[in-house]
Parts: structure tokens; sequence; C-alpha cells
């Protein structure tokens, strides 16, 4: 980490190279860099990455925006922010990455972690990784999928119970007016609940045609991967029916070979008998 004086001097350039940063916004940076550590720990658990710069300089300059402008939405303030970074030289965002960034620190307090784990804990962190990763992947895909228009899952007639009644049903949270519907569905007449399992199969239709004219669509854009699964599946249905009739075919020729082929005779037990019979017919 450089010494204090060269940053200081550091954001002495800074300050008169663009004043996008106040005085006071100077002051918290200045604190930053000296008593913050590039990590945190949560209780027992591994070192956090730190901040990238950007992140870092978009901490620092929010409250300083907010107080600027404090009935800006959090949209904007960002907007602000960014708008901030974008008129930065390449050198002076550099120069400003270059206080706020310190990847080798948290390298070696990250190999430090890692070394006094047991072999349990680190396979513990390896798969609390993949989970997260996986997170992550399916989150992205449900927001791509979003913005390709993929058309909504048909509902279940309790679902739509659920939306028309919401409003109006007992309790305050979420879970206790879950539950109220819950039981004012299980409480329905057939015939009322018939209503919304109609409605229900209607939907089914609905996302049946419009889910066909999407995934159509995305054949023609070149994203067959987006509705690879049901080919897969398809796939999956035929082989294992293959496999199937494969097995019951050897099992079928299996018990016709035994069929056709004769028992052996014992014939040493019928030598021994026949045997006997002679000595007895001779005595």
């Amino acid at each position: 980490m450089a010494p204090l004086s060269i940053m200081t001097a550091g954001i002495n350039i800074l300050t008169k190279s663009f004043g996008l940063f106040s005085t006071a916004s100077l002051a918290r940076c200045t604190c930053a860099i000296t008593a913050a550590t590039p990590f945190s720990t949560t209780a027992g658990g591994p070192p956090k990455r730190p901040l990238t710069g950007y992140m870092r300089f978009v901490k620092e300059q929010r409250l300083q925006v907010i107080t600027q402008n404090p009935d800006v939405k959090a949209v904007e303030v960002i907007k602000q922010i960014a708008e901030q970074w974008r008129v930065l030289t390449p050198e002076q965002k550099r120069l400003c990455l270059s206080y706020y960034t310190m990847p080798n620190q948290y390298k070696t307090i990250m190999e430090r972690y890692q070394a006094q784990l047991t072999p349990a804990q680190s396979a513990a962190m390896v798969e609390e990784k993949r989970q997260k990763r996986a997170k992550r992947k399916a989150i992205r895909k449900k927001r791509e999928l979003n913005t390709l228009g993929k058309p909504k899952r048909p509902r279940t007639g309790f679902n739509i119970f659920m939306a028309e009644h919401f409003e109006e049903a007992q309790g305050v949270t979420m879970q206790a007016k879950m539950k109220s519907l819950l039981e004012d569905w299980k409480n329905l007449y057939i015939t009322q609940k018939q209503v919304y399992l109609q409605l229900a199969e209607d939907d089914k239709v609905r996302y049946k045609n419009e889910i066909k004219t999407w995934e159509e669509h995305m054949v023609d854009i070149g994203r067959q991967d987006l509705i690879r699964r049901k080919e897969n599946t398809t796939r999956r249905t035929l082989t294992t029916k293959a496999g199937k009739k494969t097995a019951k075919s050897k099992v079928t020729k299996s018990k016709t070979a035994a069929k056709k082929t004769p028992a052996k005779k014992n014939t040493t037990a019928t030598k021994g008998i026949n045997k006997t019979v002679r000595t007895t017919k001779k005595a």
C-alpha cells in the first residue's frame, strides 16, 4: 500500500484535475484509504472480496449526491455518479482506481484463510461457491427470458382465486394472508371452485398457444438453445423407450431359448436304478 503522503499528493492532483470531488468527499476518501481494510469477514466465514475501484467511487460519491439532491430517486443518483465517472479521462480513472483497488492484500488473506481449513471445510466452501454461481446463472437466465418476452406459465385455480381475493384476505403479513386464503379455498363448494378451475384450463390453452409462437420466434432468431430442454426431454424419452424395448426383447429371447433347450437327464442316477433292478431279478 502506498504511503499516506504519496496518496495525499495524488488526491491533490485529482482535485486540481477535475472538480467532481468536494472537500468533504476528499476527506472521506482519505479516511477510507488509510483506515478501511480492503476486505471484511463474516463470523467464521471467508474474507469478502473488496469492492472494485468503480464501486468504491460510487459508494463515496453517493452520499455527496444525496446530500446535494435529497429528493432524487436512487436510480437518478446512480445515473449522476455514472455520468461523473464517464467524463473522467483514462488517466484520471487509472489514478482514482489505484487508490481504491487492493487485490493483492485480499489474495494474501484469502490464501491464509484457505490454508487453515480442513478438507471438509474446503469441500463445503467449494460447494457453496458452486451454488452461488448456479443461482446467479439462474437469475441471469430468468432476466434474459423476460427480456425476450417468454410467456408466463399458466396459473392454477388456487392462484387465480388468491389473486382475486388477496387484498380482502385476513391477516397482516403475506404468510397470514396465504394461510387464510388456503382455508377459504378448501371451504369453497365444488361449483364455486369449478369457476376458477375452468379459468385455469383456459389459461393453459393461452400458454400453450403463446409458448408455441414464442418458440417458433426463438428458432427464427437463432436462439434454439432456449428450447433445447424440450428437445432433450423428447430425445431422452425416446432413448428410454428404445432401451426398455431392447431389454424386453432380450428377456423374451432368453425365455424362448430356455423352453427349446431340453432338460438333461440324470444318466448317473438312471444307471444306478437299472443296475439295482437287474440285481434284484437275478436274486
